[in-house]
C-alpha cells in the first residue's frame, strides 16, 4: 500500500508528533514505545526529539531515526 505524503510534523512536550498528510488529515502519533536503546533513545533528549521533520511517507530526525511509514500512518490516531 501507498501512504500519502507527510507534508508537516509538529513535535510535542509529551513525546507525540502531529502529523499532517497531503490528504488534509492530521494525526497524532505516540513516539515514546520507541524510545529506548542506543539508537532511538537519543529521543529523549528534547532538544534531538524537536529536530523531527518530514520524509516523504514518513518522518525522520536529525540523526537518522525513522518511523515505517505504515506504522505511522495505521498507528496514528485523527485529531
Amino acid at each position: 500500500m501507498k501512504y500519502p505524503k507527510v507534508i508537516d510534523v509538529k513535535p510535542k512536550q509529551d513525546y507525540t508528533i502531529i502529523v499532517t498528510y497531503e490528504t488534509g488529515e492530521i494525526k497524532s502519533f505516540d513516539v515514546s514505545p520507541y524510545i529506548s536503546g542506543n539508537w532511538f533513545g537519543k529521543l529523549k533528549d528534547p532538544d534531538v526529539f524537536k529536530t523531527v521533520h518530514p520524509c516523504g511517507d514518513t518522518v525522520e530526525w536529525s540523526d537518522g531515526q525513522d518511523i515505517a511509514p505504515h506504522e505511522l500512518f495505521e498507528m496514528s490516531v485523527a485529531v
